[in-house]
């Protein structure tokens, strides 16, 4: 409100899908689409601070009620220009119409609904031939749809391929960001209300981390006068990709997971920060080589959960990509691994979500994020080192092949759960120049992705481990199997995380024939079972991976965990 009270930084958020979760991981407070109520502001940390906060919609499809940037329509001098689309769904339900869009997003308009080049194919496994449905038998229902004679089979992969006319210049999202986040930076008209900002930290969280990866690898961190635009970035669980944020008909909200989104240009090489060869093509290229070239490369940190290094391809954003030996990030670089830790912190009490086959994981990384940030202004500002990386590797033993993980028997768990695998994707002759010709692409040799190998109780031994996995009681996973009742049981769930709680008793252990040692052996009381979380969360706070002010959420959050586990009612 007040520009001279300022701290002199900008902190600019990429909405995730269009929404805002700036206020919420650093102010604690409530999800909010549009923030005006105390509650929705929550403790006003970055305020208090003096930070200036930014959001910008930067996708023109996202549902309605969400950040959207209005995008220009390509022609060819003024003649429409047409395309291949493809739609990608693994049904959950029984709905006898399926999206072509991602996750409700608008869907680009169909060009000719008889089009000969329109065709629906189906299969079981992202690796397996597909079958095509005969054009009889399916058909599109409005602008968005499709349906089939008979209805989908659940669990099964369904592609829609049309010709879809009007591409969006979708990487205006990219050209929009570096633009807005440099007219507040170095704009000193009077049309600029925060003159006097002198640094910007960018901040996004899975597709807005991988958005900022792009925008790093495709040069846009510098800007129309060669400065550079953010100082600083941090891309928390964005994985190794990055996304379709700069090509004809590019579906920006796509991914690419292990059973979800199946062959989207998101997991495309290169993944490491520093230079990486492909052995299979000879080439030789990095996230940063252009700012680097440039002299405008960020300080940037990499927060990692558990679910990418299985639906993302995490390790190979430090590792070759034939997952032989370990590449350490460049000095300007860092990596956190956050232990066992979920995509996104699930409800407290756990709950078991529709369609997944265990509780969900809820543990929540927001204080580590909230530290991670402090660091980085301070290395920034004061030249500061971040902490040293905590990752797993190669050499010592902590990131391994699946089936060597080293899992623990639990009754009625599968080990070791399927991940990722990363193909190098053929989109076409003209795809350097963002038009696609092959849909779906055409698939080469995988990449190597490996997993962070466990402890004795499942949970992974490299990384931050947060006070609630150091003392666990129970095994934390970011995956999640499907349900039966989905159909495809052994794949997995989208990027749900997972909670296997413990015994209570030695007797119930026994009884169940779960290889982990029980609450009851363990902790000898609550008391004594705090005073290690905190000794613990204070050994955080030194290794500045916590801020002091966090203490009583991350001791506080191991405590109900412990309250919930150790109920009676269990055995």
């Amino acid at each position: 409100m007040d520009p001279a009270r300022g701290n002199n930084r900008l902190f600019y958020e990429v909405g995730n899908r269009g929404g805002k979760s700036m206020l919420r991981t650093f102010q604690k407070a409530k999800n909010s689409p549009d923030p005006e109520t105390e509650a929705d502001f929550g403790d006003g940390a970055l305020m208090n601070q003096g930070y200036a906060l930014l959001w910008m919609g930067w996708q023109w499809d996202v549902p309605d009620g969400q950040m959207r940037m209005d995008m220009p329509i390509a022609t060819d001098n003024g003649k429409p220009i047409t395309g291949l689309v493809r739609g990608n769904f693994i049904p959950n339900a029984n709905a006898p119409v399926q999206p072509l869009a991602d996750r409700n997003h608008r869907a680009y308009p169909i060009d000719d609904p008889a089009s000969p080049d329109n065709f629906m194919t189906v299969r079981d496994r992202p690796a397996d031939a597909p079958r095509t449905i005969a054009r009889s038998k399916w058909h599109f229902v409005g602008d968005s749809g499709v349906a089939a004679d008979g209805g989908f089979e659940l669990g099964r992969i369904y592609d829609v391929v049309y010709r879809a006319r009007d591409p969006r210049v979708v990487g205006t999202g990219l050209a929009g960001t570096r633009d807005i986040v440099s007219f507040f930076k170095y704009d000193q008209t009077d049309a600029n209300p925060l003159p006097n900002i002198h640094v910007a930290y960018g901040w996004g969280v899975s597709q807005s981390g991988r958005l900022l990866r792009h925008l790093l690898y495709e040069g846009f961190n510098e800007d129309e006068q060669h400065r550079k635009v953010f100082d600083g970035v941090i891309d928390e669980v964005g994985g190794a990709g990055r996304g379709s944020f700069n090509h004809r008909f590019a579906q920006a909200s796509r991914d690419a997971e292990q059973f979800f989104n199946v062959f989207y240009p998101a997991d495309m090489f290169p993944f490491t920060d520093g230079p990486e060869t492909d052995p299979e093509t000879g080439r030789t290229d990095s996230l940063l080589g252009r700012a680097v070239a440039r002299h405008v490369a960020p300080k940037i940190i990499h927060i990692f959960s558990n679910s990418e290094y299985f639906n993302r391809a995490g390790s190979l954003i430090h590792t070759d990509p034939a997952g032989t030996r370990d590449l350490e990030p460049p000095a300007d670089s860092r990596i956190y691994f956050i232990s066992s830790g979920p995509h996104g912190a699930g409800p407290f009490p756990p709950t078991q979500p529709a369609g997944a086959a265990a509780l969900n994981n809820p543990v929540d990384r927001s204080p580590v994020v909230r530290a991670l940030l402090q660091d980085l202004d301070a290395w920034v500002i004061d030249g500061t080192p971040a902490p040293p990386s905590r990752i797993p590797h190669i050499a010592d033993g902590t990131l391994v092949p699946t089936e060597k993980a080293g899992w623990p028997v639990i009754p009625g768990v599968k080990f070791p759960v399927p991940y990722l695998k990363t193909y190098r994707l053929d989109f076409g002759p003209d795809w350097e120049k963002g038009i696609v010709g092959n849909e779906p692409p055409k698939t080469g040799k995988p990449f190597v992705g490996l997993v962070p190998a466990v402890d004795r109780d499942g949970n992974s031994r490299a990384g931050i481990r947060l006070p609630a996995i150091e003392l666990p009681v129970g095994t934390y996973g970011g995956w999640n199997f499907r349900s039966p009742s989905i159909g495809s049981a052994d794949q997995l769930f989208g990027e749900i995380g997972s909670f296997h709680p413990l015994a209570r008793t030695k007797a119930g252990r026994l009884a169940s024939g779960d290889s982990r040692l029980s609450i009851e052996e363990r902790y000898t009381s609550r008391e004594e079972y705090l005073a290690k979380v905190s000794s613990l969360a204070r050994q955080m706070i030194g290794d500045r991976l916590l801020l002091p002010q966090d203490l009583p959420d991350v001791v506080g959050q191991a405590a109900a965990l412990y309250d919930w586990a150790t109920q009676p009612a269990r055995k």
